[in-house]
């Protein structure tokens, strides 16, 4: 049976007009302002204000999908949504206030988690719904992020942590739209990293209380543990989703026009192009956003399509991996088809 195609309407951003400068990261973490931005990549970050809630950027991001789409919120079937665990009020479900807010009366919504990596595993679940279910027929992807305010400047073992940001992102997908195609999505895990970057209380193994508030933030238990293990893997699986979702698609690498990848440390995006054999103007590096986890593939899709190093035409890539660990890719073929 020929399946209908599943296309990406329209892509919503929000960034907070808030922002930490390299000199400034330098300031808080101790290390040296050069290699803020030369080694980490990063420029400047946007950081939340006083408004700049995880879900009500999730909303703001949203609302400007909608608007670019022209579309009414009633449309809506379902909203998968991406924001993060640490967000307005802990045990609330994100999605359904996200609906309410938006006005899409029609949708069930649901969250669903998978750190950075939630997007793209998004995707796989929102063109499932759609072939599985002929009713389903838009779905919105929308979520919110803000874990950098749970990094330690200070803190040695996480400080490849810093550059975490804050922001919102925002996909609306239809069923039988014949541009920007989803044609395939691969996901990997790994849980034996499950437990190597975690908030180490404030959970059942140790709840919070009065005398270890200063500990609720992101730590590293074990980070030359850790480092050994991810370096002989981390890479490795990241090439591999992308082969298995070029795979899916009937591509290969030599195919691929635009990576729209999540911001990394320079030396680690580099390498991922030099692997793929592509120049640095067929990507996106987010230097002056930092890291917003999940939300990075809106990002870097915007700004792809903003400078023109993504056309109508091209074979995207979108490629992610989230502390877990978890690496999943998703093909994109952008254009019409």
């Amino acid at each position: 049976m020929h399946e209908p195609p599943i296309g990406i309407v329209a892509v919503g951003t929000y960034a907070p007009a808030t922002t930490l400068s390299a000199a400034e990261i330098a300031a808080r973490s101790g290390i040296p302002e050069e290699v803020i931005r030369t080694k980490f990549g990063l420029e400047r970050k946007p950081v939340p204000g006083p408004e700049d809630h995880t879900n009500a950027m999730a909303l703001w991001a949203a609302q400007d999908a909608l608007a670019q789409a022209d579309l009414d919120p009633r449309e809506i079937d379902v909203i998968l949504c991406t924001t993060e665990e640490w967000k307005e009020y802990p045990l609330w479900t994100a999605g359904i206030k996200l609906a309410y807010d938006l006005g899409a009366t029609r949708a069930w919504a649901i969250d669903v988690q998978m750190r950075c990596s939630t997007t793209l595993a998004a995707f796989k679940l929102a063109r499932a719904l759609m072939l599985a279910e002929p009713e389903v027929r838009t779905v919105l992807i929308a979520g919110g992020y803000r874990n950098g305010d749970l990094v330690d400047y200070r803190n040695p073992r996480s400080r490849f942590l810093i550059n975490l940001s804050a922001g919102g992102g925002a996909f609306v997908l239809r069923r039988g739209y014949p541009r920007n195609r989803l044609l395939g999505t691969a996901v990997m895990v790994d849980g034996s990293f499950s437990t190597d970057v975690i908030v180490p209380v404030g959970g059942t193994c140790a709840p919070l209380t009065p005398d270890n508030l200063a500990q609720f933030r992101l730590d590293v238990p074990d980070p030359e543990g850790m480092k050994q293990r991810l370096d002989a893997r981390s890479m490795h699986n990241f090439l591999a989703v992308i082969d298995a979702a070029l795979a899916q698609s009937g591509h290969v690498r030599a195919d691929i026009d635009f990576l729209n990848i999540l911001h990394m440390k320079r030396s680690a995006h580099d390498f991922v192009l030099r692997e793929l054999g592509l120049r640095e103007d067929q990507s996106y590096y987010l230097s002056e956003y930092g890291h917003i986890g999940q939300q990075d593939q809106a990002f870097s899709l915007k700004r792809g399509l903003e400078t023109g190093r993504l056309r109508d035409g091209d074979l995207m890539v979108m490629v992610a991996a989230g502390i877990g660990y978890a690496w999943a890719a998703t093909v994109v073929q952008w254009g019409a088809a």
